[in-house]
């Protein structure tokens, strides 16, 4: 039985220590390891619900997450009765040749998973992966997102129970790997704690899209990805924050790279009244590079943060940051892009930009690009802009026929394409493209008109 020390910080938090308490042991060793790990850092941490003094959360507020009281099942393989493939494929993307493997209230669903349809490598549940190959439990669980830098991140050590691994074998391709949570709804709000943990060994390549969907109800999504990608690998990886409007996501990243190495993802979030994704990136070899682009559109009083680091620890290091925000109604969002450059990372070249579009007066945007740059030779630089669609060409679009309602949507869908468009896989990219066409507000047509950057 495990033992709760008194007097801890996850005190404050009685339905997390009950839950804990009642999970069955992992019979995987490096799991079970870093659950004890993860809870031990819960104690000391519990969640960021401090504003004043905690500059990676000053402008979301942890506390609804905090206050509310989530129910836990113990999770195991297999929770798929009630749905089938038909379902999930109606509502996520989805190919035949496509590694497609479905989490389904934070459990692996075999019958909804199509497995091993091409490419090399493992790709399955998270026991089973660390089991088949367990440098991934040496090496990369728990070791690059590592419980005690977050509250978060402790709390989806402590709760580890499944999710997807993926090995993907030196100079091998292991296509294309779609991984799609789901939450399912549920009468008492729930907490899921799914983890995805990914290794392409030297040479290799993978390509992984990650889907975060579920129901029109309250519910939280506290997952963690942790990649590794070795000299002259390259993964192209794709996150899809696509949760309920009163969902709760917080996605904890950490990416590693090693020399020569290409990582590239394409972030898109449209859903969570309250979302966060937090992406840390360490170029560890010589001559790695990174490309980050981001779309996210909010309206109503949804929240979204994005908190982008990228760490150069070696010399001619290549990283490019772009993220795009589209904001209505009382929507809020917040950029934080940091750039460290360290004293012997020479000729680094780094850029970042965060540019936002403003469909009503009360829409907010708190955006906070930044350099720490230690080095002498380097070609770094970074920018943002917010404002509405300008007059001017509102005004041409209308001198031609076009009524403000199809002129307002057209700019706007123009200003989402130059993210969209970065989407490699075609099938992904007319997805993405439909969805953000049927989303955007139709409130456009009284849009307000007019520079502010």
């Amino acid at each position: 039985m495990t033992t709760i020390a008194p007097k801890s910080v996850a005190d404050d938090f009685p339905n997390y220590v009950a839950a804990y308490v009642a999970q069955r042991a992992s019979n995987v060793p490096a799991i079970q390891e870093m659950r004890e790990r993860g809870w031990e850092a819960f104690n000391n941490l519990g969640l960021p619900t401090a504003r004043r003094g905690n500059e990676p959360w000053k402008y979301t507020n942890a506390g609804p997450i905090a206050r509310q009281s989530f129910t836990y099942s113990d999770v195991s393989p297999g929770s798929d009765d009630a749905l089938a493939i038909a379902d999930v494929q109606g509502i996520a993307p989805w190919q035949p040749d496509w590694r497609t493997l479905v989490v389904v209230d934070g459990a692996l669903a075999p019958g909804l998973s199509t497995g091993n349809v091409a490419g090399a490598g493992i790709a399955t549940g998270l026991a089973d992966a660390v089991l088949a190959d367990p440098e991934l439990g040496a090496t990369v669980l728990g070791s690059l997102a590592t419980p005690d830098e977050d509250g978060f991140a402790a709390l989806n050590a402590a709760f580890a129970g499944d999710g997807v691994g993926i090995s993907v074998p030196a100079g091998t391709d292991a296509g294309v790997i779609n991984v799609v949570y789901l939450t399912t709804g549920r009468e008492q709000p729930r907490a899921t704690h799914p983890r995805l943990l990914i290794s392409a060994a030297p040479n290799s390549h993978a390509t992984v899209i990650e889907t975060f969907i579920g129901p029109d109800v309250r519910y939280l999504t506290n997952t963690v990805m942790e990649t590794s990608v070795g000299e002259g690998a390259s993964v192209e990886h794709y996150r899809l924050l696509l949760e309920g409007p009163e969902a709760y996501h917080v996605g904890v990243s950490r990416v590693v790279q090693q020399k020569d190495s290409t990582f590239s993802s394409v972030a898109i979030a449209h859903g969570a009244v309250l979302g966060r994704n937090d992406f840390g990136i360490t170029l560890a070899g010589t001559g790695a590079e990174c490309m980050l682009n981001g779309l996210y559109l909010t309206n109503g009083d949804q929240h979204i943060d994005n908190y982008i680091n990228i760490d150069h620890a070696e010399p001619y290091g290549t990283s490019r940051l772009f993220y795009k925000g589209i904001l209505d109604g009382r929507s809020r969002a917040v950029f934080g892009g940091n750039v460290t450059v360290r004293k012997h990372a020479q000729k680094t070249d780094a850029q970042q930009t965060d540019k936002n579009l403003l469909l009503s007066e009360e829409a907010e945007v708190d955006s906070k690009p930044s350099l720490l740059i230690y080095a002498d030779d380097v070609k770094c630089g970074h920018g943002a802009t917010a404002g509405h669609i300008d007059e001017d060409v509102v005004f041409y679009m209308r001198s031609r026929g076009l009524d403000l309602p199809t002129a307002s949507r057209l700019l706007i869908h123009a200003f989402a394409s130059e993210i969209i468009d970065t989407v490699a896989l075609e099938p992904l990219r007319e997805y993405l493209d439909e969805r953000f066409r049927n989303a955007i507000p139709s409130a456009s047509i009284a849009l307000p008109i007019g520079g502010r950057s």
